[in-house]
């Protein structure tokens, strides 16, 4: 009589062993199709979309729309990285830095992504089409589009110009956000854009400069794989002077008050004087430093968009 119930335990464990292994390959595609995404890129992306919510409204918009928005925005910045993946598959199996991408392990096939992006988008639409406006949803989808065609398809593999003009599809949340509230892109709406376009070069060639091998390597003509170091600190050098001086020109044709003056200028003179110690010491060390001082400085010119209409407007 054991040796049936020695042979059902070990049905039951054999089961339950399939069982965990089935959980185990659920759990590792979900993480693949949420790396897909590339989660900490929207994180950076979402910062510059609520600021100019509260701009355009003059106050706290309603919670209702930023969610919406956020959302929204979320999917539309999820689906477009997501076509990026499939499209830079073969980039990315040549560099260190992107190797463990699901499309390149094969975790996830090209069919599937791409069916997985549409779906994104689709949903990003309708979403920003129901929970804000036309123009907004609009605005997301030419983005995305912008981003496949224009940066990954044509731009990126074929001129330094890649990230200065591909810019333009990670400053349009700027105009998403805006475009929820009113409906409109005034002056201002641009001006905030345009922050977010020029500080969109100096940011990413800080990177290429710390991966310049793995982009020569993948013939990614990266500004600082392709031209000669003087050569790039004097466009990274520019392109923040112009940032700068856009964040102060928002600041005077948005009417902002001293906390986004304050903030404005004081991070701006933190940013531009990381920019000008590549000069000096001209290391990939020293390039990640401006790397990281670029996310805080842009993170904290927009929150201080937002902070600024809450202390004179209130909640």
């Amino acid at each position: 009589m054991s040796r049936p119930r020695a042979g059902l335990s070990g049905d039951v464990a054999a089961s339950q062993s399939a069982t965990a292994a089935a959980g185990r390959v659920s759990g590792t595609k979900l993480r693949a199709y949420v790396a897909l995404t590339k989660p900490r890129i929207i994180e950076l992306l979402l910062v510059t979309t609520v600021p100019p919510m509260f701009v355009a409204e003059r106050g706290v918009p309603s919670l209702a729309l930023v969610v919406l928005t956020v959302l929204g925005g979320t999917f539309a910045a999820a689906g477009a990285n997501t076509f990026n993946m499939v499209i830079d598959r073969d980039i990315d199996a040549t560099m260190a830095r992107t190797a463990h991408r699901p499309l390149v392990v094969g975790t996830v096939g090209p069919a599937e992504a791409l069916v997985y992006g549409v779906v994104l988008e689709a949903v990003a639409f309708a979403v920003l089409w129901w929970g804000a406006n036309l123009l907004a949803a609009v605005l997301a989808l030419t983005a995305c589009l912008f981003y496949v065609f224009v940066y990954s398809l044509w731009l990126k593999r074929t001129s330094t110009q890649n990230i200065v003009i591909g810019g333009a599809a990670g400053a349009a949340p700027v105009l998403v956000g805006w475009a929820a509230v009113s409906g409109t892109l005034p002056p201002a709406a641009w001006i905030a854009f345009a922050i977010v376009f020029f500080w969109t070069p100096p940011h990413f060639w800080a990177l290429a400069i710390r991966y310049a091998d793995d982009y020569g390597a993948a013939d990614v003509p990266m500004l600082p794989t392709v031209a000669s170091p003087r050569s790039v600190l004097t466009q990274m050098t520019l392109h923040t002077t112009a940032v700068i001086g856009l964040s102060l020109w928002f600041g005077a044709v948005a009417a902002t008050g001293p906390v986004y003056w304050i903030t404005a200028g004081a991070t701006g003179a933190v940013f531009g004087g990381q920019v000008l110690s590549l000069w000096r010491v001209r290391s990939a060390r020293a390039a990640m430093a401006v790397f990281h001082s670029s996310i805080a400085y842009l993170g904290l010119v927009f929150a201080a968009m937002a902070a600024d209409v809450i202390v004179r407007f209130g909640w």
